[in-house]
């Protein structure tokens, strides 16, 4: 039983690097972006929540200072599998800002469809979707021609808001030039996991290259979230970029 929680564990673990996330981050002169990836939700039927995320990234920089981001959003699943996720910018996290919100994502594992809304442009685009309802664990041990190595370790039971979780920890090591680097190249993830809700309560990754992410869900519900949060905003403009059945057609939602 042990072994198959630690990987269950270790699969909402790897799975979380492949998932869209919360910012993209791009430098000044728009050459250079960072993406921090957001907690993995399967799309999993009769295991509804609602849950606000938080995301801090701290960067080191080259003098030894420090910056840090924050943002937080919004994420739910309801009992049909349907997954609301908020997309938000980083704010300085000492600004008392509000992390303005980037666009809204909605997957519809029944329909196969997701949608994307844009508050700028008073739009969502709905395009193909295939849901996601398991993970696949990447064994540990080398990987890709000896590269690189994965190694994982269980960091025991404990609760988050009242929810039981498990923790892991896996740490990649990154031979030196295969990037470049002069060393060998260390980062850990550490992954606290619900199975009472198959995902991630809080996830903590350090990379040299990056700096440290902590990403946190509070305020967790177990009841079935607001419907109206995976309906069209009013007022806002329809693409359905779908193949074949979609073909740019647009309608707007109205007030009734």
């Amino acid at each position: 039983m042990k072994r198959n929680v630690l990987l269950a564990v270790a699969a909402v673990a790897w799975a979380a690097s492949l998932v869209c996330g919360q910012d993209t981050l791009r430098g000044p002169d728009g050459g250079t972006s960072t993406h921090v990836s957001g907690v993995v939700v399967l799309a999993i039927p009769g295991k509804p929540f609602s849950a606000r995320t938080t995301t801090e990234w701290t960067q080191t920089l080259a003098d030894g200072s420090t910056i840090t981001k924050r943002l937080d959003s919004n994420l739910a699943r309801d009992s049909r599998g349907r997954i609301y996720r908020e997309n938000h910018a980083f704010v300085p996290a000492s600004s008392g800002q509000k992390s303005p919100l980037n666009n809204i994502h909605i997957s519809d594992p029944v329909a196969h469809a997701q949608m994307y809304c844009y508050p700028k442009a008073f739009q969502c685009i709905v395009t193909n979707y295939t849901p996601q309802t398991f993970f696949q664990t990447q064994p540990t041990g080398s990987f890709d021609n000896g590269n690189r190595f994965l190694a994982r370790e269980s960091l025991g039971p404990k609760t988050i808001e009242g929810i039981y979780v498990t923790g892991i920890r896996e740490t990649t090591s990154v031979n030196a030039g295969v990037l470049g680097n002069d060393q060998p190249l260390v980062s850990t993830r550490e992954f606290w996991y619900s199975d009472e809700l198959q995902t991630n309560l809080a996830v903590t990754r350090i990379d040299p290259r990056e700096g440290k992410q902590v990403i946190q869900l509070s305020e967790i519900s177990q009841g079935e979230p607001d419907a109206h949060m995976f309906q069209v905003p009013i007022g806002y403009s329809v693409r359905d970029d779908r193949s074949p059945a979609g073909n740019g057609a647009v309608i707007t939602r109205k007030p009734r």
